[in-house]
């Protein structure tokens, strides 16, 4: 596991003094509803709510205004795209003097009951009406993972990429530790979501490892950064595969961050493969909602 040193973030977030506070029912809010979600990404188009599309944003909105009887405003850590799984997202809703005296015991309870079970409710807590689980953020991070070999995976099969080879791992490594730091990551986003956009990220980890869950041998790249592009990380996959299985040597992913041209890396792996795991916030900014 390649680690960097701290430095300043690249991503400019307004300050909790910049953001207005948001209104509950044309009144400002005095508090933050903190939702830890997780969900199997396989049957959502993805984390964010679209017109006609099953998503995780629609499943919470739907369970969220039906227990607080009204409408309601959410903001993620990181939205996923379709197929993509997550272990622990946090989501943040503004609340009312009268919300936040509710019940967290009744609150998770109604919540388990009004999503589906490809929706885990993993944890409520509380905030300050500034907070926002997107701006509050100090990093996030992601696993990828990859099944490797002949045997076809067993309970890996939904959030692993079947990979019907051998991978160096070793080589995946030397080359992950090129993408540690501050970097440009023109060339791992997809291409049309980078244009006019800042594409400079940083990234504070990166590793390549080969893990064990449930009985089976799995190939993880654990990523941590403090924010991601469309496509970034499942880019990186695809890129750091391409070392693994001897068709690029590790010093080649220096050359593709210089090219700043989504061309000159590697495939975009699966979704599937790909799973949210984390997300840092400062101590003390949010408790648990008893």
């Amino acid at each position: 596991m390649f680690e960097a040193p701290k430095t300043p973030v690249t991503i400019h977030r307004p300050s909790r003094t910049e953001r207005e506070v948001p209104l509950v029912n044309g009144t400002s809010a005095v508090g933050t509803l903190v939702l830890c979600v997780g969900y199997r990404g396989t049957g959502f188009a993805g984390f964010a709510e679209q017109p006609g599309m099953r998503t995780v944003a629609g499943e919470l909105h739907r369970a969220l205004s039906t227990v607080l009887r009204r409408e309601v405003e959410l903001v993620c850590a990181g939205r996923t795209d379709s197929g993509v799984h997550a272990l622990a997202q946090y989501v943040s809703v503004p609340v009312s003097e009268q919300e936040l005296n509710l019940s967290g015991r009744t609150l998770t309870r109604s919540l388990v009951a009004l999503t589906p079970d490809d929706i885990s409710i993993r944890g409520l807590y509380r905030a300050d009406a500034p907070f926002s689980a997107r701006f509050d953020a100090t990093s996030r991070s992601y696993r990828y993972r990859i099944a490797t070999g002949d045997a076809r995976p067993v309970l890996a099969w939904d959030h692993a990429w079947w990979y019907r080879g051998s991978l160096d791992v070793e080589a995946m490594e030397a080359g992950a530790a090129c993408l540690v730091g501050e970097h440009d990551f023109k060339s791992f986003c997809k291409a049309a979501s980078a244009e006019g956009k800042p594409t400079s990220r940083y990234l504070e980890r990166v590793g390549v490892s080969i893990v064990e869950e449930a009985g089976e041998s799995l190939v993880a790249i654990d990523v941590t950064g403090n924010a991601f592009l469309h496509n970034m990380v499942r880019t990186i996959a695809g890129t750091l595969v391409e070392v693994g299985r001897g068709h690029r040597d590790p010093s080649w992913i220096s050359r593709v961050l210089a090219a700043r041209d989504r061309a000159a890396a590697g495939p975009c792996a699966p979704a599937q493969g790909l799973t949210f795991v984390w997300v840092e916030y400062p101590d003390g900014l949010i408790e648990p909602w008893v």
